[in-house]
């Protein structure tokens, strides 16, 4: 099969001319920009300082994050106490009547064979 040249149907565009890029000059404000130093500019440098901010930032957060979970541990806690003050005061009331009933009773046994 041979390859002729076809022309496209009308409603396909076509490039009939070709455009050649030109470099256009650099805008004014471009040469107010300060040029960093080439030690601050070097990825080893960046990273470097990169780690030291992530290490200063991470010691910053544990001692507010221990802060703040003392704190909440700390309410979490008190309100656990005082929801079980009241089941605490009745086990405790039954356990010392139940003590001071034995006590009494095993005092009365005592004291009616001994002739009290």
């Amino acid at each position: 099969m041979s390859r002729a040249a076809r022309t496209p149907p009308r409603y396909v565009p076509t490039l009939t001319e070709i455009v050649t890029p030109v470099a256009e000059p650099a805008p004014d404000w471009v040469a107010d920009v300060p040029v960093l130093p080439d030690e601050v500019t070097e990825p080893e440098s960046f990273s470097s300082m990169q780690e030291q901010i992530v290490h200063r930032v991470m010691q910053r957060v544990n001692v507010l994050v221990e802060q703040r979970l003392l704190e909440a541990i700390t309410t979490v806690v008190q309100q656990h106490t005082r929801s079980l003050e009241p089941l605490l005061r009745e086990e405790i009331e039954s356990v010392v009547r139940q003590s001071v009933s034995e006590a009494v009773a095993e005092e009365l046994a005592i004291g009616s064979s001994a002739g009290i």
